[in-house]
C-alpha cells in the first residue's frame, strides 16, 4: 500500500523527531531539551507552519496549540473530588465546574476533542465552549450532552470514527475506540444519549457514550496519536503510523493484550507518552500525584513500552510543560 510506505518513510527519516522540552521525563527515558522559537504571525489565506507544543493537562487531557489555534483533547481541570482515590467512591458527586481554575488556563480554544464523555473527560467541555466558540467534536452522545448544557448545535459536531477532518494547517482522523474494562470485565456509567437529556447534576450522568481516538497530524509537524481509554481496536489503527502516541494506562488486567496490540497497530511509535495515571482529583502541581498503585502500574507499563517496541522513547509528562516533537 503506497500511502502506507510514505507515511512510514517520512515518519522513519524525520531528522527532528522527538526534540521535547525539560521536565516530566522517566528516568532513563529523557529526550534532549529543545526550546521553542516563537511563529511569525501566519497569513490568512496560506497554510501556516510555526511552532506546536503540546501541554498535558492531567488524565487524558491536553492543550495543542498550533501557530494560533489551539485544540484542547478532554479537557478536565476541575479536578473534582468524588472520593475515587481514597476508597469511597461517590457516585453522586455534583458537577462542579471551577472556572476560577479553568479560565486563566483556557484564553482561547478553537477545537475540543472528546474521546468519550466520563465526567473526568467531558465536564468541563460545555463550559469552555460556550465561553470560548470553540467547535466540539465528539460522539453522538457528547453531541446531545451538548445541547442539554446549551452549548449551540452550531458549535457541535459528531463523528464516529473514520472522518478525516481538514483545518488547514493540520488534519484531525477520528479513529473508532473502546473503553478500558474494570476488574468485573465492565465499566463506570456505561450507555449513550440518544436525544438530549435534562442538564446534567451529578457524575453518574455522564456516561461513556462510545469512545473515540483522535490523530492529529500538523503540517510540517508531528503525527500524535491520542487515547483517551485503555483499550483498543486495533484494526481500526491500520495505516495511521504516528510519531507519537498519548496511551493511557491500564488500570485492570482483564483487557488482553491491551499495549502489544495498541502499539503493533500503531505500528511502533518513535515517541510513547502514557497519560491518565495521575491522581486526578487534587490540584494540578507538580509532580503529578501517583497513586501507589498506579504507580507500580506506570513502571511495569514503562518496562513493557521498552520490551514491546524497544525503538520508542518514554517521555512521562508533567503538567503543564510545553512539549515540542
Amino acid at each position: 500500500m503506497p500511502s502506507l510506505d510514505r507515511r512510514r518513510f517520512l515518519r522513519d527519516t524525520a531528522a527532528t523527531t522527538a526534540l521535547v522540552t525539560t521536565g516530566g521525563l522517566a528516568a532513563g527515558a529523557a529526550t534532549p531539551a529543545h526550546a521553542a522559537t516563537p511563529a511569525a504571525a501566519p497569513t490568512p489565506t496560506a497554510r501556516r507552519k510555526g511552532a506546536v507544543s503540546f501541554r498535558w493537562w492531567g488524565t487524558a487531557g491536553w492543550r495543542v496549540d498550533i501557530a494560533d489555534r489551539t485544540v484542547l483533547v478532554d479537557p478536565f481541570l476541575s479536578r473534582i473530588d468524588t472520593g475515587l482515590f481514597t476508597g469511597a467512591f461517590r457516585t453522586d458527586t455534583p458537577l462542579t465546574v471551577r472556572a476560577d481554575v479553568i479560565d486563566p488556563r483556557v484564553e482561547k480554544a478553537t477545537t475540543v476533542l472528546v474521546t468519550h464523555t466520563h465526567w473526568d473527560h467531558f465536564m468541563d467541555v460545555p463550559h469552555i465552549a460556550k465561553r470560548t466558540g470553540a467547535r466540539v467534536f465528539g460522539t453522538l452522545t457528547a453531541y446531545h450532552l451538548g445541547l442539554a448544557y446549551g452549548v449551540p448545535s452550531t458549535q457541535l459536531s459528531p463523528v464516529k470514527g473514520g472522518e478525516v477532518l481538514d483545518f488547514g494547517d493540520h488534519t484531525v482522523e477520528v479513529v473508532g475506540s473502546l473503553h478500558s474494562r474494570n476488574p468485573s470485565y465492565s465499566l463506570a456509567f456505561p450507555g449513550v444519549r440518544v436525544s438530549q437529556p435534562a442538564q446534567p447534576a451529578t457524575i453518574a450522568d455522564l456516561p461513556e457514550g462510545d469512545t473515540l481516538g483522535y490523530l492529529l497530524r500538523v503540517d510540517g509537524g508531528p503525527s500524535v496519536y491520542f487515547t483517551g481509554a485503555s483499550d483498543v481496536a486495533e484494526r481500526n489503527l491500520t495505516g495511521l503510523s504516528p510519531d507519537v502516541a498519548m496511551v493511557a494506562l491500564q488500570n485492570a488486567t482483564t483487557t488482553g493484550d491491551y499495549l502489544p496490540r495498541l502499539l503493533a497497530g500503531l505500528d511502533y511509535p518513535k515517541v510513547v507518552v502514557p497519560v491518565h495515571f495521575d491522581n486526578f482529583e487534587t490540584a494540578l502541581q507538580n509532580p503529578p500525584p501517583v497513586a501507589p498503585t498506579d504507580r507500580t502500574r506506570l513502571n511495569d507499563m514503562i518496562a513493557a513500552v521498552r520490551r514491546i517496541s524497544p525503538r520508542s522513547r518514554v517521555l512521562v509528562p508533567e503538567y503543564e510543560t510545553a512539549y515540542h516533537f
